[in-house]
């Protein structure tokens, strides 16, 4: 098939192209960065440089691709005039007017957890409001959102605090709350076996790799950098929101990550996550602490 990527030579991207590539996939790589085409094309997939803000290049690109993979980039959360909802929609908007100029049939879209509602998950109701974008393609679109959990990179916003603090400050924990986590390498993986399966109108698939309770996950990362006794220690939210807003994050962004944080707690974020529980993936936590122990032992020596 031939297939275009957004994504460039993420941590989603470059496993699930080099796997594509490997099955005889004809693979196109999305790339706002000049100084990726060189090392996409020695990876066997042709690189498509340009931003998908750009719907001129977006339609251009996906011409002739029987499949298109698609997903928003992270934003700057230190910017306080950014409108994250707004800035999202218009993305969606490009790759709905881009699908239906190129006649594109097949879609998986990279999603996320609680992209089942616009409440109660803050700074994540972007996927659902990406999502009914998406489902407004006509019926002869199939569509495929991926819904994966937190991503075990999110983590490494940890350092700081166990750096200066020795501990992980949180604004929810505790030991009933068994939480997935997940590998870019399972994300990547399930997609390329959707790839690989039929399409058939629209399905959604939850991705994880992990389930680990806070303070689980704070003895495993903690065993894993030398600190066995690293504790998980929950804080009001009026105290989080002022420490992400110390470290520059906006008001706007600091409180959606706490009302998201709080979804945890309610069970918004994993309610539709539990009625349709996925297979776990092969990366345990145990095995991310290794890379997390790397990242944290170098942020020493950086100091």
């Amino acid at each position: 098939m031939k297939i275009v990527l957004s994504g460039s030579l993420g941590h989603i991207s470059k496993p699930l192209a080099m796997e594509l590539i490997a099955k005889g996939h004809s693979v196109t790589i999305i790339s706002s960065k000049t100084d990726k085409q060189k090392e996409i094309e020695n990876m066997g997939a042709k690189a498509a440089i340009g931003t998908i803000e750009d719907v001129a290049f977006l339609r251009e690109t996906f011409k002739g691709a029987d499949l298109v993979y698609t997903m928003v980039p992270p934003v700057n959360f230190f910017d306080p005039n950014l409108d994250v909802i707004a800035y999202y929609v218009q993305l969606a908007n490009n790759f709905k007017q881009a699908i239906l100029h190129a006649g594109v049939t097949k879609v998986i879209h990279l999603s996320t957890i609680a992209a089942h509602t616009n409440k109660g998950n803050g700074m994540l109701a972007y996927g659902y409001e990406i999502e009914s974008v998406l489902k407004t393609l006509p019926e002869n679109v199939t569509i495929k959102l991926m819904r994966p959990v937190g991503f075990y990179y999110n983590m490494f916003a940890f350092i700081p605090a166990i750096k200066n603090a020795g501990s992980i400050f949180q604004n929810y924990g505790g030991e009933e709350l068994r939480e997935p986590w997940v590998s870019p390498l399972d994300i990547a993986e399930t997609i390329a076996e959707e790839i690989e399966l039929p399409f058939d109108r629209r399905k959604i698939r939850y991705i994880a790799s992990d389930e680990v309770t806070p303070n689980e996950a704070a003895m495993i990362l903690g065993n894993a950098i030398g600190q066995p006794d690293l504790k998980w220690v929950v804080i009001p939210d009026e105290e989080f929101i002022a420490n992400l807003v110390r470290a520059g994050f906006s008001q706007r962004a600091a409180e959606g990550l706490a009302e998201m944080n709080t979804g945890r707690m309610t069970g918004v974020l994993y309610e539709d996550y539990h009625k349709h529980k996925p297979a776990l993936g092969k990366v345990k936590l145990t095995d991310f602490a290794k890379e997390f122990a790397v990242i944290f032992n170098q942020s020493d020596k950086r100091q």
